[in-house]
Formats: C-alpha cells, sequence, structure tokens
C-alpha cells in the first residue's frame, strides 16, 4: 500500500526534472561563429527508440545558421544495423553527396551509423561529425538486456549489435581520418541505468564508453542521454564543432580514469566496407 502511495510522488518528481530541463534547453542566439559556405549540408541521425522529432531542435539550430539539413528518421527498432545502413546509404546518396561539405550529427546509435555509413562510403566531400552520448566502446546496458523481455522486444536487434564485445558494431569500426568531435552526459535521470553503470554516466552511456581514438574534441556536459540533443549547450557546441572543428571552450575536458579496454577484434574478422562514392 505505501508503495502504491509514493509512485505517483516518484513519477510526478521525473516529469518535473524532464520539464525543468526542457526548460532550460530553450531558444538561443548562440555564438558568433562562420558562417557556412553555399552547398553546406548536415545529416543528422537520432538515436536507438527515438525519431526525427527528437532532433528537431538541434536541426532547426543549425537550418538557421546556413546549413542544408536532413534530419533523416530510420526504424531504429525494427532492423538489424546492416539493413539501417542500407536505408541511410541509399537516402544519403540521394539527398547529399553533391553538397560542397557533408557534415554528420548523430546522438548514441545514429552517432555509431554515421561512423559505419562514413567508414563504408567516405564521401570526398567529407566534412566533420559531432557525436552525442556514443558507445563508441560499447553498451554495458546492451549487453545486460538485449535478450531480456521486454527489453529486446521493444529496442529490437540494433540493441544486440552495440554491446561492449570485441564484434559488437562499435568495436569493428576503425579509428576516424576525418574531425569528430564527442559531447557526453552526466545528468543522469535514470537512476536504474546508473545504478548498473560504473562511474560517470548520463543514464544509458558511460562517459568511458564514449571515448574514440583519434577524435578531436571532447566536451563533458550535465544532460541526461535522453534530453542531450535539446542542451543549449549542447546545440551550440554542436555548431562550434561544425563550424570550427573545436567545442566552446579552450581545451578537451579531462577524460575520468577508465578500465582497461577489452582487445579489439581482429582485423580479418572485421567487415569489410565498400568503396567510398
Amino acid at each position: 500500500m505505501r508503495i502504491a502511495k509514493v509512485l505517483p510522488a516518484i513519477a510526478l518528481s521525473a516529469v518535473t526534472v524532464l520539464w525543468l530541463r526542457m526548460a532550460a534547453a530553450g531558444p538561443e542566439s548562440g555564438p558568433d561563429l562562420p558562417a557556412p559556405a553555399a552547398g553546406e549540408t548536415v545529416v543528422i541521425l537520432h538515436g536507438l527508440g527515438r525519431s526525427e522529432r527528437s532532433m528537431n531542435k538541434l536541426a532547426d539550430a543549425l537550418a538557421r545558421r546556413g546549413y542544408e539539413v536532413h534530419n533523416l528518421g530510420y526504424a531504429s527498432t525494427k532492423a538489424p544495423p546492416e539493413s539501417l545502413l542500407e536505408d541511410l546509404d541509399e537516402r544519403i546518396r540521394r539527398c547529399c553527396m553533391a553538397a560542397t561539405r557533408l557534415h554528420f550529427v548523430g546522438h548514441s546509435l545514429g552517432g555509431i551509423l554515421a561512423r559505419a555509413w562514413i567508414a563504408r562510403h567516405r564521401p570526398p566531400n567529407m566534412g566533420r561529425l559531432v557525436m552525442l552520448a556514443p558507445p563508441n566502446q560499447g553498451s554495458l546496458l546492451a549487453d545486460r538486456f538485449h535478450d531480456r523481455w521486454p527489453v529486446s522486444s521493444i529496442m529490437g536487434p540494433a540493441l544486440e549489435a552495440l554491446g561492449t564485445e570485441a564484434l559488437s558494431l562499435p568495436k569493428t569500426l576503425p579509428p576516424p581520418d576525418y574531425p569528430v568531435g564527442i559531447i557526453a552526459g552526466t545528468g543522469t535521470i535514470n537512476p536504474l541505468g546508473t545504478l548498473l553503470i560504473p562511474g560517470e554516466d548520463d543514464g544509458i552511456i558511460s562517459i568511458c564508453a564514449t571515448q574514440l581514438e583519434g577524435a578531436a574534441d571532447f566536451l563533458i556536459v550535465d544532460d541526461s542521454h535522453a534530453l542531450i540533443m535539446r542542451s543549449r549547450e549542447v546545440v551550440e557546441n554542436t555548431a562550434a564543432f561544425l563550424a570550427t572543428g573545436r567545442f566552446l571552450h579552450a581545451q578537451p575536458d579531462a577524460v575520468p580514469d577508465c578500465p582497461p579496454r577489452p582487445p579489439e577484434a581482429p582485423a580479418d574478422d572485421v567487415p569489410p566496407g565498400e568503396e567510398s562514392g
């Protein structure tokens, strides 16, 4: 009986936290940045279990700065990454290969798919990539829940591919040879996820899991995994990295001590990529 009485208060508190964070991510004028060149294009990819609507605030902000923006929705919970990449490849080729410069912004799974697409089809007009809360080292929660109902049913086959084992999708991608900026969050609103993840985290992904060899810049913000893309600070820093290759700070944020990473997949086990173009 006591639990039944407490649950509404817990739910109200969670809704209040969400509302306050969304209110804090209100309209912004933004920093003074170089304007994009004519035809400079940004492809935006949302995360697992989300839709393109989750990225609308960021897409609108970049469009106001003069970028041609393609905020692509995809069936993140309905198909494995290989099928998602085939669909995205067709759409990116249709919309964006004639861009003067082609940038990407991805949230969580969207950032991993962007890296995978670039690894296979790197365009000659490749620009920069901003990754928001990406599981570059795999997700411990994916390891734990990918085969457990109802999570497996809700999140679909892509979740298993985001694990921490050596042959997971993030672990088989090559280091980038283009500028990558990573934004990681620490403002969790998911106490269960935080309980299961060692170190600082955003409720879904630890700061350590976002790390990527060869990244150009790294920023830590006080935002949750679910709402990081709506943060004013994140929107402004995303625009800054696309324009300049750096976030709005003097130097990359310090990375906390992280446990040793397991060995990467042997080169022979990495699925072969296709030719660029």
